[in-house]
């Protein structure tokens, strides 16, 4: 039987890395290309500023084409690149978009209400672990993945770098999603059975970044992060 065209959603981190893993075993969609997004300005990864270099790296290892879409600054370009990337697909046979994301139903309903209405349907192949059950599975899925992104008022410049371990996860701090669902941390997964070989790479140091996001209220609130740098 001839299956589905799909484009998988890739974030380069361990949940993706566990959802891609799941759909390939399970053989029901072809892949046929991994999509990242990129801030346009440095060609970092926007989920997580991995390099492009890094990212190209993860998919050759993997066997999939990357796909990548570079995002600027100017109002509403996510969308309009993104809509430009849906219809590029569809001509390629593709009515399916993959993520892998775990139980935030804003998170879904948002790529649905954009996805949906454009002939594209969402698929969450790791949709409803818990987050305990999802750590697990990573932690016996055999992927090694690194920390590269903390919430600086989550987690200090110290966690970068870390490798995700079952005695890291043990001793997270209070409060803390073990799969880092809220934002807490960021990931990238450098080797394991998706890959044909183990990604290269080292972080230099941590560094940190502040963003300015304008709320609904017309208020602005600051977040801040830190950072690896990537040698």
């Amino acid at each position: 039987m001839q299956k589905s065209k799909a484009v998988f959603n890739w974030s380069g981190g361990k949940d993706s890395a566990l959802a891609l893993q799941k759909v390939l075993r399970e053989n029901e969609f072809e892949i046929i290309a991994l999509l990242t997004t990129f801030n346009e300005a440095d060609e970092s990864s926007s989920a997580h500023s991995v390099p492009l270099n890094l990212m190209e790296k993860q998919a050759e290892a993997i066997g999939i084409e990357l796909f990548p879409i570079f995002i600027n600054k100017s109002p509403n370009d996510y969308e309009i690149k993104m809509l430009e990337a849906v219809e590029h697909f569809k001509e390629k046979g593709v009515a399916h978009f993959i993520f892998g994301d775990l139980y935030l139903d804003e998170i879904r309903t948002y790529r649905e209400s954009k996805l949906n209405p454009h002939g594209i349907e969402v698929v969450e192949p790791i949709w409803g672990q818990t987050a305990d059950q999802t750590i697990q599975d990573f932690l016996n899925s055999g992927f090694k993945a690194k920390i590269v992104t903390t919430q600086a008022d989550k987690l200090d410049e110290s966690y970068i770098g870390k490798e995700i371990t079952q005695e890291l996860i043990d001793n997270l701090p209070e409060g803390i999603d073990v799969c880092g669902e809220n934002g807490e941390f960021h990931t990238f997964v450098y080797a394991g059975n998706l890959f044909k070989n183990e990604i290269d790479f080292e972080i230099k140091e941590a560094y940190k970044l502040s963003f300015d996001i304008k709320l609904d209220s017309g208020e602005v609130s600051t977040y801040e992060y830190w950072q690896a740098k990537f040698r």
